[in-house]
């Protein structure tokens, strides 16, 4: 099971955008994650008139390694770190290390 999941809200702790948060769009398989208007970059389009592409200068968001986000925390406002723990029915839930609280519900 994985710690960090699309949907997720998280927050930044290291980079040029410490301190945003944003929501997960897509988790890639080489420990990095795309949350949306974090990361962005400006990249040069060269025009397809086949697709309907028009060239120019647009926004991207890239990827950005995990190890630079944190979960977001409601309850203390904070990001927080998230442990795997296997209830009584033998499921198994993320939760918020510094409080004990589930995340899936």
């Amino acid at each position: 099971m994985e710690k960090i999941k699309k949907g997720d809200e998280i927050i930044v702790v290291a980079g040029k955008d410490k301190g945003r948060r944003g929501t997960v769009t897509r988790v890639l398989d080489n420990d990095k994650v795309l949350v949306e208007n974090i990361n962005m970059v400006k990249k040069a389009q060269k025009p397809n008139p086949n697709a309907g592409i028009a060239g120019g200068i647009i926004d991207k968001t890239m990827p950005i390694h995990r190890s630079n986000i944190m979960m977001f925390n409601p309850a203390t406002g904070k990001g927080d770190r998230i442990g795997l723990k296997t209830l009584e029915d033998s499921s198994k839930v993320r939760y918020f290390k510094s409080n004990g609280e589930v995340v899936d519900v």
